[in-house]
């Protein structure tokens, strides 16, 4: 058994056929996302060790990233697979004689690639398209979709049951029929639905307000770089609790997620979280969307830096306005002390905001 490549090309159906071939044949596969340039894809492939051995029970190694931006392979099994899957269909109360999934994000990412495999479990039918459209995904007869935040005006909401929302940044006036979800690579998906979760989950937050999950669905292993090394470190303890690298806490038994560790803003002795911040510069009519770092400062430790990217044909807004924006909700101590203006935020393929490269 070895590790296989299952490039996600333009007809989506495709790599579904290529993935269940790789299966079939006993090996696991590696998606790759197909817009990735050459030297890239060749590079993923040397790091994820393509054609080495895997474990028996392996089914895929998912390319993602860490807090230092270089790539890591998640091993995710076999039963690791069915039990995210049945946990969610669960919840979602999944009726294959009347449901149907549309699978339009990036195949090479668990967002996208979770629908497939929630659909093939429960035999539910699919449609997957190449990539999202707005125009197709109206026309879709689909049911049920799992999608980004920063589409939902693009599309008519209302034809769907239910609509799955990962990612950043979800809005609080978001649709009725959508169901915010928190999760990672790690977790297979999605693995907290709207205020509990999944069946067979357990979440707490650690001494050190690190969130931390246990269950079935759990990965196996991260995919050592060193070669002949299939096993790679366990990153679970001995109890099998998995530290996500989240901060957060339990208001009324309910989740809240502050965000990545490496996000948190120390400025003066004062904690800053990106999140809340952002979301209140994103209501400026000149800001297209708004990452909130640190970045070193001598006095204060960190500073609080607004990198902007501007609505087309506006003007950029002046640092002043921005503060004045956040010090009227928040302490004034969260207010941005630089504003940089970039022509386009780096993002991941679904949309998420790479910090770690600002």
């Amino acid at each position: 058994m070895a590790l296989e490549t299952a490039f996600a090309p333009d007809a989506g159906a495709r790599f579904v056929a290529e993935l269940q071939r790789i299966w079939n044949q006993g090996n696991a596969a590696l998606p790759v996302d197909h817009r990735l340039p050459g030297p890239a894809q060749r590079s993923l492939l040397k790091s994820m060790r393509v054609g080495e051995d895997v474990l028996p029970g392996d089914a895929l190694v998912l390319a993602t990233s860490g807090t230092t931006g270089a790539p890591k392979g998640v091993t995710l099994t076999h039963d690791a697979i069915a039990a995210s899957a049945a946990s969610s269909s669960s919840r979602l109360q999944v009726d294959p004689q009347t449901d149907r999934w549309l699978a339009c994000l990036p195949l090479a990412h668990i967002g996208g690639l979770g629908v497939v495999l929630r659909a093939s479990w429960s035999g539910t039918p699919v449609d997957v398209h190449p990539g999202f459209d707005a125009q197709t995904v109206d026309a879709s007869s689909a049911t049920l979709v799992s999608l980004v935040p920063a589409v939902l005006a693009r599309i008519d909401t209302t034809r769907f049951r239910t609509i799955l929302l990962g990612g950043s940044a979800i809005p609080a006036d978001r649709p009725t029929n959508t169901v915010a979800t928190y999760g990672m690579t790690e977790t297979g998906g999605g693995i907290y639905y709207e205020r509990a979760a999944l069946d067979a989950v357990e979440i707490r937050a650690g001494d050190s307000g690190e969130i931390e999950v246990r269950g079935p669905m759990l990965f196996r292993s991260y995919r050592s770089p060193v070669p002949g090394d299939v096993l790679g470190e366990d990153p679970r303890g001995e109890d099998r609790w998995f530290g996500t690298g989240d901060l957060g806490s339990f208001d009324d038994g309910v989740l809240q997620v502050s965000g990545r560790a490496g996000d948190l803003i120390v400025t003066g002795g004062e904690n800053v979280w990106p999140g809340p911040v952002e979301a209140i510069l994103r209501r400026h009519g000149a800001v297209a969307d708004v990452a909130v770092i640190g970045r070193p400062d001598a006095t204060w430790g960190q500073r609080v830096v607004a990198v902007v990217e501007v609505v087309e044909g506006t003007e950029a807004p002046l640092r002043e306005e921005l503060r004045e924006m956040v010090a009227a909700e928040l302490p004034v101590f969260c207010a941005p002390k630089a504003v940089e203006v970039v022509t386009s935020l780096p993002r991941t393929a679904l949309g998420k905001i790479r910090r770690v490269v600002l």
